[in-house]
């Protein structure tokens, strides 16, 4: 029997955090993302597996070294996002370097939405805030967590910044409510689409195996006429003047991919396959570059799922 609800135990963390300077709270989740690292958890080991399948070559002792980076760098997602709230726009400004963010500026100034693909790497938190700040209102759709406080938290983190959070909840009409949000123009919807939080997904070939997927962005572009931009994220050192204006030595690059268009003249199963794997195509490439910056503890290639997961098989026009 748990002795410690481990949820309610990281919330209480959070809590405490707001009382300290950023700097204890990243040295805090340095240590604890150490710890859970030396543990070799299942976590620890499906984050292991999921790399793998990015750096197949690599030694065991390798793949401990690459899992040792990709958990700190998970921890620090969370030290960032408890003080995302803190920050002035000057510190937004100074901590993200958007790479190829003209598309987008120039379909939200002409009063149209931009669908953004990304997947769970560096601080996407972190991007909201200063894609809100400069490109457009941005609103999201996040899974319910448990206990209901840690959602509410993380739900009043992102209103905090601007940022809308849409609840997956069982039965509601999240799909048709980002619909309106598309078709009336001037939004950001970035959505995590690189697990497939139900059985009805799209399967795709990531990093040279099969795995599934949301068909949010994809079936979302379709049904609103508009595009998708595959989003990747990742921290980076920062040094003087920008890390003095951070107020921070670690900083992300947000690049804005080339849009996918929609293919035209086949049926809507297909282009939901066709525009899914051409994002997902630049997260492969992406993962490969920078395995330690995607945070995936959990389990997303077929091999590794649940066969009473996968008989459903056919995507959806459903979000996730």
């Amino acid at each position: 029997m748990r002795l410690v609800d481990p949820a309610r135990a990281f919330l209480l963390g959070w809590r405490l955090s707001t009382h300290f300077p950023e700097i204890v709270t990243r040295a805090a989740m340095r240590v604890g993302a150490d710890v859970a690292w030396l543990l070799h958890g299942g976590g620890v080991q499906r984050l292991e597996a999921n790399i793998r399948r990015a750096r197949p070559e690599a030694s065991a002792r390798e793949l401990r070294r690459l899992s040792r980076e990709g958990m700190r760098n998970y921890l620090r997602y969370y030290a960032e996002a408890f003080h995302l709230p803190r920050l002035t726009p000057e510190q937004l400004d100074a901590r993200v370097r958007p790479i190829g963010v003209e598309t987008a500026m120039t379909e939200v100034a002409a009063g149209r939405a931009v669908v953004l693909a990304l997947a769970h790497q560096g601080n996407w938190d972190l991007a909201g805030a200063w894609a809100t700040m400069h490109l457009a209102p941005a609103t999201t759709v996040a899974e319910r967590l448990e206990p209901p406080e840690l959602f509410d938290e993380f739900v009043k983190l992102r209103a905090a910044m601007r940022v809308r959070v849409i609840p997956l909840d069982h039965g509601s009409d999240v799909f048709r409510q980002l619909i309106r949000l598309v078709q009336a123009g001037n939004a950001l919807i970035p959505l995590l689409a690189d697990r497939d939080l139900t059985a009805r997904g799209v399967e795709v070939d990531l990093l040279g195996e099969r795995a599934r997927v949301a068909a949010g962005p994809a079936a979302l572009a379709i049904a609103a006429g508009t595009m998708v931009i595959p989003t990747t994220l990742r921290h980076e050192r920062l040094h003087g003047a920008r890390r003095r204006a951070a107020g921070s030595r670690w900083g992300m690059v947000v690049d804005f991919g080339t849009p996918v268009v929609v293919p035209t003249g086949i049926p809507r199963s297909e282009q939901v396959q066709r525009v899914t794997q051409e994002w997902v195509d630049v997260l492969s490439a992406d993962i490969r570059k920078h395995p330690t910056h995607w945070h995936m503890l959990q389990k997303v290639f077929v091999a590794d799922l649940d066969p009473e997961r996968l008989r459903p098989a056919q995507p959806t026009g459903e979000t996730r």
